[in-house]
């Protein structure tokens, strides 16, 4: 086989319809539209609506709560902590500041979280906006303390 023989399998490409081309084309005039309406028109998108019938997504049911400015919070694992601390890159104080220098996490967000996934064998004082329960748990079982500062907490109430 060579460059000049390659081509698309049969049917695998199709002729793109050209309206508004003369009557002899067969999608002159009204380009298959009809005549008059919202729909023969320019401009006129109607994606939710079903003719008069409750469109599908109020007839759904709505459940839970959605915040309107929820707090996101860049999460970081012991794992990978532990595995930042061996190569050298953090000391044993470690606060949100160090983790983003370190490029352990990219950026702070609204503060920096800690999961409990992976392992933490050093002594390490970390302080961070947010911990899980089993993250703190770790830290103190490996003989270091995870502190989780009140400055997000109290932003969350003052609202």
């Amino acid at each position: 086989m060579k460059l000049h023989e390659l081509h698309d399998n049969p049917g695998a490409t199709k002729k793109r319809k050209r309206v508004g081309r003369g009557a002899g084309s067969g999608m002159g005039k009204t380009a298959g539209r009809g005549i008059k309406g919202q729909k023969s028109r320019s401009g006129v998108a109607i994606k939710g609506y079903e003719g008069g019938q409750m469109p599908l997504y109020q007839r759904l049911p709505k459940r839970g709560f959605n915040m309107r400015n929820p707090k996101h919070y860049a999460v970081i694992n012991l794992g990978m902590i532990q595995k930042f601390l061996d190569s050298g890159k953090l000391g044993t104080e470690i606060t949100e500041t160090e983790l983003v220098d370190s490029g352990v996490v990219r950026r702070k967000l609204d503060g920096i979280r800690v999961l409990a996934k992976g392992e933490i064998t050093s002594v390490v004082t970390i302080t961070v906006t947010g911990a899980s329960k089993a993250a703190i748990d770790a830290v103190a079982k490996a003989g270091g303390t995870l502190t989780v500062t009140k400055a997000a907490a109290s932003a969350d109430t003052a609202e």
